[in-house]
């Protein structure tokens, strides 16, 4: 991990130099990981401009609980141990001279703010203070790409999800007289027992009328024949979250079902489709939300069509009719359309796939022909 993470501090040294930055104090947790790979829940990074590869003159901040942690898990950079990670950092800039600092406009809260200048004001002692600078998500832009090592992990998360979904229908689970709580929790279990350290998210389990509403939380509702069952779930490993949506249907399915159904499907092949080096995220949308729409359902589809997935659950890129910029070579994204009818019911299929040079690569493999169960 260290030399990945050694190229990804370079390349946001390099994003550093070319705004004029003297060092760049990085404060969310993820984005410390990504730069270190620190799992620890009290990090923060020092990255200066005038650093190299190796470490040198960079700074990573923790408490004493992760003194052993931090030595095995962040080896190529000094630690500095203190309680008060952010400030002693702060405190660290200045006594190297530095005079532009970037910061985590989006991770600072107001009093964290505050704070910040503060310790700078008293730590130059009545000198110049340093001027900050926000590099707003200059980290999660780097991480929209992602290195082999990470699909490899999204990989192996989708694998898992895949796997306890197929288990789950193979011995029955998904049948009706079962509530929506029992399902979402025995296919957490699965996914932990399969190799998840965590669900992605809170499980969806969505049946009948619920499954119209696009992220109904399980309840008490029981599973009925004929109903539509919406089940949006997915796995972490090694930190990585898949993403995955199928909706079946219990014993037998009407006319109607069928239809929404294959609506829903030829949208998201054109969606799947759409996904390639250098295509417009809005344009992405339209060429999925479009099949909808000229079926005359578009007001019953009402969300973005995918956004991007690794550390976080969403994160960049968000594909979507308010989305703005391009896909890239190494983004993994989710493919998600979904038709909702109230008081009906509601289809929503959605993959994880990872765009290429070539074909978008699939991850989660699970069939998306209509299953009745």
């Amino acid at each position: 991990m260290s030399g990945r993470a050694a190229a990804r501090r370079d390349a946001l040294r390099a994003t550093a130099a070319e705004r004029g930055l003297d060092a760049v104090l990085v404060t969310n947790l993820l984005n410390v990981r990504y730069l270190t790979g620190f799992t620890g829940s009290n990090g923060a990074l020092l990255v200066r401009t005038d650093g190299s590869s190796s470490g040198g003159g960079d700074l990573f901040g923790t408490d004493g609980r992760y003194t052993t942690q931090a030595a095995a898990q962040v080896p190529d950079v000094e630690v500095l141990v203190d309680r008060g990670t952010v400030p002693a950092l702060a405190r660290a800039a200045v006594r190297s001279g530095t005079g532009r600092l970037g910061f985590e406009s989006h991770d600072l809260t107001v009093d964290g703010l505050e704070q910040l200048r503060s310790v700078l004001a008293d730590a130059v002692a009545g000198g110049t203070v340093p001027e900050l600078e926000s590099v707003r998500r200059a980290v999660e832009a780097q991480r929209a790409i992602k290195d082999d090592g990470e699909i490899d992990a999204l990989r192996r998360a989708c694998a898992v999800a895949d796997q306890a979904l197929a288990e789950l229908a193979a011995e029955g689970a998904l049948r009706p007289g079962r509530t929506e709580l029992e399902v979402g929790r025995e296919l957490d279990a699965r996914m932990l027992a399969l190799g998840a350290e965590a669900p992605s998210f809170e499980t969806i389990v969505a049946a009948g009328a619920n499954s119209a509403i696009p992220h109904h939380r399980p309840d008490a509702t029981v599973l009925r024949d004929g109903d539509f069952l919406k089940l949006d779930f997915g796995a972490t490993v090694d930190g990585y979250h898949s993403d995955m949506t199928r909706t079946v249907v219990l014993t037998h399915a009407a006319d109607w079902q069928r239809e929404i159904y294959a609506l829903v499907a030829e949208s998201q092949a054109a969606g799947r489709a759409a996904l390639a080096v250098g295509a417009d995220v809005v344009a992405v949308d339209a060429a999925s939300r479009d099949v909808i729409a000229q079926a005359g359902h578009g007001g019953h589809f009402t969300h973005g069509l995918g956004h991007g997935v690794g550390l976080e659950i969403h994160e960049a890129p968000g594909i979507g009719p308010l989305g703005a910029g391009t896909l890239a070579a190494g983004m993994a994204v989710t493919v998600e359309p979904g038709v909702y009818l109230p008081g009906h019911g509601g289809v929503r299929i959605e993959d994880t796939l990872v765009v290429t040079d070539d074909a978008p690569e699939l991850l989660t493999l699970t069939s998306k022909e209509l299953l009745v169960l």
